[in-house]
C-alpha cells in the first residue's frame, strides 16, 4: 500500500484504418513515457486501430456499400490476442519494464470473419495479462461490436498494485462498477471516447467510490487522421474527439488533465499509501457495501 506508481496517460489518435502504423506508433508513445519514468501506461479505447464515432457510422445505414467497406477494412486492422501485433507491444513493455493498457478492436483468432469486440488488454513483459470486453456496445457502436459476456469482469494483481477497470460508458453502469470494485482495483484504467466536464465529473466520483486512482484516457482525433480514401465524408478541419484525459485521486481530486484539443501525455505519481485514509471513511464493498440489504432487494426485482 505504500508504493508510488507513476503512470501515463497518452492522449493521441491512432494511424487511423492502418494497424502496422498503429502499433509502431504505440510502441513510440511507449517507449517516450518509459523515457519519462512511467510504470503504466494507458493508451486510449480501440487506439488499434479506428474507433467507430457518431460522426460517421450513422452514414453507413444509409449507404450500403461504404459499410462493407468500412466493415472490412475495420476487421483488417483489428487485433488477436494472440496475434503478432499483440506479441509486438507485450515485446515493447518486457523492453521498458512497463504494463501497458491499450483499447482494440478484437477480432476472433479461431473463428476468421467473425464478430468484433471492443476490447480492453492490459499488457506486461511477461505477455496479457487480462482481456476485458465491453458488456454493453453504446448506440452506433453496435453496428460494428459484439456484446461482452462479463466473466471477465475482475481486477489483476500486479507488481504495481491492483488494476481494474471498464470502458468507457460502462463506467456510467453501477453494477458493472461494482462487480470490479469488489476486486479491490487501487487503480483504475477507463479507456474511452467520452469527453467533456460530465466525463470527468464521473471519473473523480469513481475514484472516489473505488478508493483508487482513476485514470480516463481518451483518443484525440480531427479530420486530418483520417485517410483520404475513407469511405464516408469528414468534415474537413473538423475535430472528431477533443480527449479530456485526466487522472484523479482517491479523494477525488485530478492529479493530472484535463487535456483538452491536443496530443499529450500527463504522467503523475500515484501514491498507493492514499488510499487507505479513504478506506477508512469509505469502503465501498466493505464496512460500507450492505449488500445483505441491497443484493436481496435486487434479486427480488424490488424497485
Amino acid at each position: 500500500m505504500e508504493r508510488t506508481v507513476r503512470i501515463a496517460a497518452i492522449q493521441a489518435a491512432p494511424v487511423v484504418l492502418d494497424l502496422e502504423a498503429s502499433v509502431e506508433k504505440a510502441c513510440a508513445l511507449l517507449a517516450d513515457v518509459a523515457g519519462q519514468g512511467a510504470e503504466l501506461a494507458v493508451l486510449p479505447e480501440c487506439f488499434l486501430s479506428i474507433y467507430p464515432t457518431n460522426a460517421w457510422a450513422g452514414g453507413i445505414v444509409g449507404d450500403g456499400a461504404a459499410g462493407s467497406a468500412i466493415w472490412e477494412r475495420m476487421w483488417e486492422s483489428s487485433v488477436a490476442v494472440d496475434g503478432p501485433e499483440v506479441a509486438r507491444l507485450v515485446a515493447e513493455c518486457r523492453e521498458r519494464n512497463l504494463i501497458c493498457a491499450v483499447g482494440v478492436n478484437e477480432r476472433e483468432s479461431d473463428r476468421p470473419g467473425g464478430t468484433l469486440y471492443n476490447t480492453m488488454l492490459l499488457l506486461g513483459p511477461d505477455g496479457v495479462l487480462h482481456r476485458h470486453r465491453k458488456l454493453m456496445p453504446t448506440f452506433q457502436e453496435r453496428l460494428f461490436h459484439g456484446f461482452g459476456d462479463g466473466r471477465d469482469l475482475g481486477v489483476v494483481s500486479t507488481p504495481l498494485g491492483r488494476i481494474g477497470g471498464l470502458i468507457c460508458w460502462e463506467n456510467r453502469m453501477p453494477l458493472a462498477r461494482y462487480a470490479v470494485y469488489r476486486g479491490g482495483p487501487q487503480i483504475w484504467i477507463a479507456p474511452t471516447a467520452d469527453y467533456g466536464e460530465a466525463w470527468v465529473s464521473l471519473l473523480r466520483t469513481i475514484a472516489v467510490e473505488a478508493g483508487a486512482y482513476a485514470v480516463g484516457v481518451c483518443q484525440h482525433v480531427t479530420a486530418a487522421d483520417y485517410p483520404d480514401d475513407f469511405p464516408l465524408p469528414i468534415e474537413a478541419g473538423s475535430t472528431l474527439s477533443h480527449g479530456w484525459s485526466c487522472i484523479a485521486g482517491p479523494d477525488g481530486a485530478l492529479v493530472a488533465g484535463p487535456l483538452v484539443d491536443a496530443d499529450g501525455i500527463l504522467v503523475a505519481d500515484c501514491d498507493l499509501g492514499a488510499i487507505a485514509a479513504e478506506k477508512q471513511w469509505f469502503d465501498v464493498v466493505g464496512h460500507y457495501a450492505r449488500e445483505d440489504v441491497l443484493l436481496p432487494l435486487l434479486a427480488d426485482g424490488d424497485r
